[in-house]
This record gives C-alpha cells, structure tokens and sequence, in this order.
C-alpha cells in the first residue's frame, strides 16, 4: 500500500507541474496575436452519429463532458480503493480528513455566498471555490522537498479525494439541467448491467467500459452532468484479485489511467479552460463579487475551514494529529488546499454561460489558487526546515 501511495504522488506531482505549464500557456495564447487561433481550436464543431441519435458539440463541450469523464472515472476509482482498503477504509484514518474536508466546503461556500447573495444568477457559483486539485497541490508541495513528512502528503491527498466526493455529489445534486425521464431509464438500465458484470465477478475491463460509454451517452442526454457515468462505472470496477491471474482490475484500470488523465487529459482541460482573457480587466473587475467571492473563498475559505475544523475534531478527541507533523505544517497544508483549478474551473462551467462571466470565474480560481500555492509553500519551506532543525538539536 505504501508504494502505492509513493507512486500515485509521484504521478501527481509530476503532472502538476505540467499543469503549472499548460495554465501559462493557455493565458499567453488567450492574451497575444494567437488569441484568434486558441478560440477558434476550442469552437471547431465535432459531432457524432449514429441513426438518429446525435451527438453535436463544439470541441471545449467534448473536453469539459467527454474527457473529462474519464478524469470522473479515475476519481471513481481512487475513492473506491481508499474507502475499501486505503486511508479512509476505517474511522481512525479517515476522521482527520473528512472534518478538514467538511470544514474545506463549507466556509469557503460561505465566504462566496456573502459577496454575492444579492444575485440569484452569480450565488449558483457557491460551489467553486469549494474544491481541492489533487495535482497541482501536490506538485506545490513536491517543491517543499523531502523534508516534508509522507503523513502530511497522505493527509493533503486524503483530504483532496473527499473534495472530489463532495463535487461529485454536489454536481449530481445542484448542476443538472431538465431531466429527460426516458434517458434517464437507459442509463439505468446500464448501471443495471455494470452491477450484473460485477456480480457474475467479471474481471475483463473492457465489458465494463463498452457499457460505460452507453451510460455516458444516456446520461448526457438525460440532463444529468454526463461525468458523473464516469464514476458510476468506476464504482463496478471489481476490487478484488482474480484468482488465476492475482490481478486486481480495479488496480489495472487505475494505474494504466493514470498517466493519460494527468499527462493528456488534464492538461488538455487546463489549456482549454485557462485561458484568461486580460483584455480591458481593470481593478473594479477583480474586485467585482464573482471573481472576489471566488478567490477569498479559495484563500481564506479553504485555510480557515480545513484548519479550524482540523483543530476541533482533535481538541475534542475525534481525530489524531499526522504523525511526525504539527500544527503549522497542518496549516500550511490547509493553505494549499486552496489550490482549487481544475475542480473548480470544471464546476465554474456547469454553473455559467457566457464567456463574460466564465472570465470572471477563471479569474477568480487563477488568483485564489496562486496566493494559496506561494502562502503554502512559503509555511511549509520554513516550518519544515525548522522542524527539522528542531529534531537535529535534540538529537545532538
């Protein structure tokens, strides 16, 4: 399990610092004579058919629905490992986490709400500020170095993966359009079938993806947020070994994803919807209540709801301190779970139209992210160089 850990940070951080990249890209394409070309990338129309069923959207929509479901996949199935046999499959490992997380939803949905409770449109954006990108925080944290304890690495990823819940459930919650009750039915009808191959303990992947895909499809239709397919399938996935093989598909199918989602699909998510345009952005446009609402949320929010909601569970007993680690390694933590970017880039687009105010979104997630990544890795560089300089003292 500990290597696994080891790998799963290492592909995280890797591809954060990718990530790191495609965001500078994007916002230099959007903001120079290429500007044209990136839009019109993003606009090329891609459609599929087949009789009379259709599927027509421009290729940001087949990015932001398609690709990125199987980003949802993959999350599907990291949570489903932690939940059986990970960090979170018993009480006393999961408790740390899932106060942090509960804390890291709820005050920066707060702190969004306060600045933007007079508009009935721009309050459906409460949820963005809410969510943790599991790569580029932990590619903030890889910069810190070894000196970092693996339990405060453990703790930031647990923490992320409960985020990823949360959006998931919200998503399926808050962000669906009108319901299509005969899509509806179909998709059903495959969850049907993905729970049939699980039970009659089918270990190929490939069953389960052609299924997937149908489950997608109806999804998409049906008004329903069509990543969330991604999960249901993922959730099928069998966990445990085959007999012959000793092989475990959900392990499969989660190592052989990896390095596409974060090396291909994520980045190509971040080009498509990084690009800010800075054109005529004044200081009244980021202090306007969306783009604000978004950042303190992400900044303060995040920080203060992770670290208070930390504190209490362990001043009352319902959860254990990191081992190795301290309060002010934990709050530098909670500080980069301010990192939201992709998450919440992805919720942004399922709760506005219109490129105006989907500027102001990546606005907002780009300036709460970036001040919670430099306040992160500024209390994490010192206080993990003194901590270690602490422990060589007594030491000597």
């Amino acid at each position: 399990m500990v290597n696994k850990i080891q790998d799963f940070l290492k592909y995280e951080t890797s591809a954060g610092f990718v990530l790191m990249f495609v965001a500078v890209l994007a916002l230099v394409a959007n903001n120079s004579p290429l500007s044209g070309f990136y839009s019109g990338f993003l606009s090329t129309p891609v459609e599929v058919q087949f009789g009379t069923f259709e599927i027509a959207k421009p290729l940001l929509l087949w990015i932001n629905d398609g690709l990125m479901a199987i980003f949802f996949f993959l999350v599907g199935l990291e949570i489903k490992r932690e939940v059986l046999e990970g960090e979170l499959s018993s009480f006393d490992k999961a408790a740390l986490p899932i106060f942090a997380a509960i804390g890291g939803v709820v005050v920066p949905a707060l702190f969004y709400v306060y600045f933007n409770i007079s508009d009935p449109v721009a309050v459906q954006g409460w949820a963005i500020p809410a969510a943790t990108d599991i790569a580029f925080a932990l590619g903030i944290l890889a910069l810190v170095g070894s000196r970092v304890p693996v339990s405060l690495k453990i703790l930031l990823l647990a923490v992320a993966i409960i985020d990823d819940l949360v959006a998931i459930i919200i998503i399926a919650l808050f962000y669906t359009q009108n319901l299509s009750l005969t899509a509806l039915a179909w998709a059903a009808l495959g969850i049907l079938g993905l729970i049939a191959l699980n039970r009659s303990k089918t270990m190929r992947i490939m069953p389960y993806a052609l299924i997937g895909v149908f489950v997608w499809a109806c999804v998409l239709k049906s008004g329903v947020h069509a990543t969330l397919a991604g999960v249901i399938t993922a959730l099928a996935i069998p966990l445990k070994a085959n007999d012959s093989t000793k092989t475990s598909p959900l392990h499969h199918a989660e190592h052989s994803l990896h390095i596409w989602v974060a090396f291909l699909i994520l980045p190509l998510f971040a080009f498509a919807n990084a690009g800010v345009s800075l054109k005529g952005i004044t200081f009244s446009d980021v202090l306007a209540p969306i783009p604000l609402g978004i950042a303190l949320g992400l900044f303060l929010g995040k920080q203060i709801g992770v670290f208070s909601f930390s504190w209490i569970a362990v001043k009352l007993g319902l959860a254990k301190l990191p081992s190795g680690a301290n309060w002010c390694q934990v709050y530098g933590i909670a500080c980069l779970t301010g990192v939201g970017f992709t998450m919440s880039l992805f919720i942004g687009t399922l709760a506005f139209e219109g490129d105006e105010t989907l500027n102001s979104v990546r606005l907002g997630v780009l300036m709460g992210s970036i001040a919670s990544g430099v306040l992160g890795f500024t209390l994490l560089r010192f206080f993990c160089n003194k901590s270690e300089e602490s422990t060589r003292a007594v030491k000597a």
